[in-house]
């Protein structure tokens, strides 16, 4: 996990500098920076793999070829072992791989990659841009006078002076000859295929386990730990690693209501952390703290809308804490969209719950792994997501929607086929395994918290001013108010950020029975268009 900066068709060393002094959190092991006559790429290090000579960016043929890379490839060792016979290699890191594959097999090696990443390179006069399937890492692109500046923040590319600001699109390559082109969609939907409840079952144990297990990858002096609130997500993801890494790091957080009762989490996460014998932590945060926290959180999240922020917060707190053991955590995300877990898709009918599904993990990118991405690494925390694992994805679409969400004990359930995958496994105790569904705030103990403070902080004049003033804002509450107004104070109204919509919030509110069309995101998304001059890089 790092962060990457940089500019093509300016030697903008100053701009660059001041980008990556804007990354810090997401690498503080080491930063480097490489000028050339026509580019400047510049990275800031969080060591993993090939801790000790992993320096990026990574060059070769005297500095004309080169990569910096935000990420981790999983399959990074096998590509290489296919590799080598042609290649030679000048260090043991996951990021030389893709550069050495490129050179090989051109843009479409991006097809060979099983990972995360957002990544840039150079090799003479060409020049290639990718992003993961899913979008797990960001990307961020803008032109200044017929110049590509890229980062891996929204905040950062505020430091470049573009215009506009675009999202690299997930699933994509760039070259300036082909322009975007899309290397990874979402598989459709064939739920006809996998109909039988034993097979379906061996099969989502044998992809998942694998899916586990391929992102426990690490150096083996960095500690790998896991999520696990008790829910069935990161309490499965946990008790998976934990058949590989013995007294394996575990961490939830929450509060303690009036009476001084801890919240339900707590509570469960002890259960599933006693059963798979893990070193477990937890951290019980207070109002006063949560409503310190607030705005710091509004600003590393770079959104203000209200479902994001809530969950951000605990998720705040989670990383905080499990940043002091571990520098890699596992987590749950991407369950409920592939196995239909949210409430409200109980009331959607069967023949259009996996287009839901589908909609939602293609959403993913502006959403949960936002927020996943920006409270692990203001933390130097790499968060990993199995459950977004391609196979995984490849096999959610294939499973009817009555294997989805189905009645037990006289209730429907949700992700039913995930949690009988599971049944009589001893991954866990049928009281986590079959626990009800809450959201993370409630199971936190947090879930009204924002809410009351907006109401106890804002006048209803001054919420129909902020709504009055900001026409363009989604501003349909109190709440959204008040973390605009938060927001605001980082982010001002002459900011870029201020015109763009992915910061002026999405109202994506977790139990959305009314969702049934595609909420497309609100980024400007024109990618025909490249800046003069970068059809060919000046060579140094």
């Amino acid at each position: 996990m790092c962060g990457i900066a940089g500019c093509v068709g300016t030697p903008d060393t100053e701009t660059v500098n001041r980008m990556l002094d804007a990354l810090g959190h997401r690498g503080p092991d080491d930063r480097g920076i490489h000028p050339r006559e026509n580019l400047v790429f510049g990275h800031t290090r969080l060591s993993i793999v090939d801790v000790a000579k992993g320096h990026q960016p990574i060059l070769a043929n005297g500095g004309s070829t080169g990569i910096i890379c935000n990420g981790e490839i999983y399959n990074f060792r096998r590509l290489k072992k296919s590799l080598r016979p042609r290649h030679s290699f000048g260090t043991d890191s996951d990021t030389e791989v893709i550069l050495r594959l490129y050179q090989e097999k051109g843009p479409e090696c991006v097809k060979e990659l099983d990972g995360m990443f957002a990544f840039a390179l150079f090799d003479g006069d060409a020049f290639l841009m990718a992003r993961d399937p899913i979008g797990i890492k960001p990307l961020y692109y803008g032109y200044r006078q017929g110049a590509l500046y890229f980062t891996s923040e929204l905040g950062a590319m505020t430091l470049a002076g573009v215009d506009e600001v675009h999202e690299f699109p997930a699933g994509h390559y760039y070259t300036p000859e082909s322009g975007f082109v899309r290397y990874y969609d979402i598989p459709p939907i064939e739920d006809h295929l996998l109909t039988d409840i034993e097979p379906v079952c061996r099969r989502i144990r044998e992809t998942f386990v694998r899916a586990v297990k391929k992102r426990l990858l690490a150096d083996p002096e960095v500690p790998v730990g896991s999520f696990c609130s008790g829910g069935l997500d990161s309490s499965l993801v946990a008790a998976i690693a934990a058949e590989e890494i013995p007294n394996l790091h575990t961490f939830v957080v929450g509060m303690k209501d009036a009476s001084g009762d801890v919240s339900d989490d707590v509570k469960a996460a002890k259960i599933a952390a006693a059963h798979i014998g893990s070193t477990h932590h937890e951290l019980l945060f207070t109002e006063a703290e949560y409503h310190e926290a607030l705005p710091l959180v509004i600003q590393k999240l770079e959104t203000y809308d209200p479902s994001l922020v809530r969950c951000a917060v605990p998720c705040y707190f989670t990383c905080k804490l499990a940043a002091r053991y571990v520098t890699v955590v596992l987590t749950g995300e991407g369950a409920d969209e592939l196995f239909t877990g949210y409430h409200y898709m109980k009331h959607f009918p069967f023949d259009q719950l996996n287009l839901e599904a589908r909609r939602c993990i293609g959403n993913l990118h502006n959403i949960n792994l936002q927020r996943a991405d920006r409270m692990g690494m203001h933390f130097s925390l790499e968060l990993r997501v199995p459950f977004l694992d391609v196979d995984m994805i490849d096999l959610s679409m294939k499973i009817p929607p009555e294997l989805k969400i189905r009645e037990h004990n006289g209730a429907k359930i949700e992700k039913w086929i995930l949690r009988m995958a599971f049944q009589d496994t001893d991954y866990l105790p049928d009281d986590i395994l079959w626990r009800y569904k809450v959201q993370y705030t409630q199971g936190a103990g947090c879930e009204s918290l924002g809410e009351q403070m907006a109401e106890a902080a804002m006048s209803d004049e001054e919420y129909l001013r902020i709504r009055a003033e900001n026409p363009e804002a989604v501003i349909n509450s109190k709440e959204a108010a008040y973390y605009f107004k938060i927001f605001r104070e980082f982010h001002p109204q002459d900011s870029i950020l201020g015109s763009i919509g992915i910061w002026t919030g999405f109202d994506f509110a977790e139990e959305r029975e009314k969702v049934k069309g595609t909420v497309d995101g609100a980024l400007k998304h024109d990618h025909s268009r490249a800046p003069e001059g970068l059809s060919k890089l000046a060579t140094a």
